[in-house]
């Protein structure tokens, strides 16, 4: 099943997706299973896990940073009543995604109980929070996919390592240093630390096949000044030649752009022309020249930790192309749907908040997008879903019960919850993680559980099933 994304008939500049892709190895990417422009509202792992494999082409996430603070719009501000805790402790994590990452990654438990023995018990709860829906993000890029963390020096360095466990430490691409404003203020408030002026973004590709269009900019008038010289041909500057030929000589001198040393020993030099140049320059991963919202901008909401257009607009021409697939999985004030409409790109945004679905329609609504929004057509028209998607890039699966046999073998005739041995007919095929929480019928996904802890662990979730077993003095 799939969905054609973008506008109704008659609407303009519609973003089509490009057809299905198959791949060197020979396996077609996956279809998106929900329809574009849709933000849901919810878990966002549960609705990341009701999503097609390999259906995404870049990932942006400006998740919590773990900065121990509680974050709220001011009253009176377009965002107001948008808030989120930023404080993490084991209570915020469900203990059965420790046992779903150590399946899935080995490494990552020992370097979530590291970072927890050198920061705290409240990193190793962010990290494991963090650690379980990289992975679902893994899963739902295609391998020319690219996935932007922005964090700050807080957990950065944590996080590294953690997406080198889940990326692959041969797709690490960058880590951006994001100079949020050139002015720091001054560092009163912690004795003998210089003032905070910059976050990290990391960034990671899903494989060595990454789509990407290298940022440029224009030459500032600094550069131009160098070519300071100018003869009939134009501006140029003297630059060294640090090795060369005796044809590379001749030729320059033919080209009359050859200057001879000036003193014998000396090393030649040649004419560089500034009109031979491109008039561009590459970005590099220090980003000094987007600021900060000021108080003033259009595009200020209010929201806590807002982001500027300009940034998203940046990570999203480096890495999709007109037609590609965004999602922004804590897309809070949504500015990475606003920046991936803009430029003609498919998206999807997730928020634990609803106030994420009204942001998005009002910046539609109030022309933020430099364009004019008409929300009775399809081009801004925003889905407000909370249900997870069901998957459709999985075929048909026979009814989750037929696998009964499969893990009695698997598990050893041993409950999964108690531990303890029984016959075949005594057991019952329990979900881990529900389907109305994004869980599917898969083998991984299923367990059996004698009648006993079936019925202790009636609608609760597999970490609350766990914590009432072992206080009863049962469980594996």
């Amino acid at each position: 099943m799939s969905f054609r994304f973008g506008l109704s008939e008659g609407a303009a500049t519609a973003p089509v997706p490009r057809p299905p892709v198959r791949y060197t190895d020979g396996h077609l990417m996956a279809i998106a299973n929900w329809k574009n422009q849709t933000i849901w509202t919810g878990d966002n792992l549960d609705i990341m896990r009701g999503m097609n494999s390999e259906s995404v082409d870049l990932i942006y996430l400006d998740p919590p940073f773990n900065s121990n603070r509680t974050y709220s719009a001011p009253i009176g501000s377009e965002a107001a009543g948008a808030a989120f805790k930023d404080t993490w402790t084991l209570d915020d994590v469900d203990l059965a995604w420790i046992g779903l990452i150590a399946e899935k990654e080995p490494c990552l438990p020992h370097v979530i109980d590291t970072a927890g023995i050198a920061h705290g018990k409240g990193m190793k709860s962010y990290l494991v929070m963090m650690a379980v829906r990289l992975l679902e993000m893994r899963r739902l890029l295609k391998p020319t996919g690219s996935v932007y963390l922005h964090c700050d020096p807080t957990a950065s360095h944590y996080l590294k390592l953690v997406m080198d466990c889940v990326f692959g430490s041969e797709n690490f691409r960058n880590e951006i240093v994001w100079k949020r404003t050139p002015f720091a203020g001054s560092s009163k408030a912690r004795a003998q630390q210089l003032p905070k002026s910059h976050d990290a973004i990391l960034c990671y590709s899903k494989s060595q096949k990454r789509a990407w269009n290298p940022p440029m900019l224009p030459y500032t008038d600094e550069y131009r000044k160098r070519f300071r010289h100018v003869d009939a041909r134009g501006s140029y500057r003297k630059t060294l030649l640090k090795t060369y030929s005796q044809e590379t000589l001749e030729r320059l001198r033919t080209e009359d752009r050859l200057i001879e040393p000036a003193r014998p020993g000396a090393h030649y030099s040649y004419k560089q022309y500034l009109h031979e140049s491109s008039g561009q320059r590459q970005v590099d991963d220090v980003w000094v020249d987007i600021n900060m919202i000021n108080p003033v901008a259009k595009e200020r909401l209010g929201y806590p930790t807002q982001k500027p257009l300009a940034l998203l607009n940046r990570i999203i021409e480096a890495s999709t192309d007109k037609g590609d697939v965004v999602l922004d999985p804590f897309c809070g004030c949504a500015t990475a749907c606003v920046a991936a409409h803009a430029l003609g790109r498919l998206w999807t945004g997730i928020d634990i908040s609803e106030k994420a679905a009204e942001l998005m329609v009002h910046r539609l609504q109030q022309d933020r997008l430099g364009q004019q929004a008409d929300l009775t057509t399809q081009a801004a028209k925003v889905i407000h879903r909370k249900e997870p998607p069901q998957r459709t890039d999985v075929g048909k699966l026979p009814p989750y019960k037929t696998h009964k046999h499969t893990l009695y073998g698997m598990q050893e005739g041993r409950c999964k919850g108690c531990g303890h041995h029984f016959p075949f007919q005594n057991f019952t095929v329990d979900h881990i993680v529900a389907r109305s929480k994004g869980g599917t019928d898969h083998l991984e996904n299923l367990q059996l559980l004698c009648n006993h802890c079936n019925s202790v662990k009636g609608t609760m979730d597999q970490a609350a099933f766990k914590a009432k077993l072992s206080g009863m003095g049962l469980g594996t």
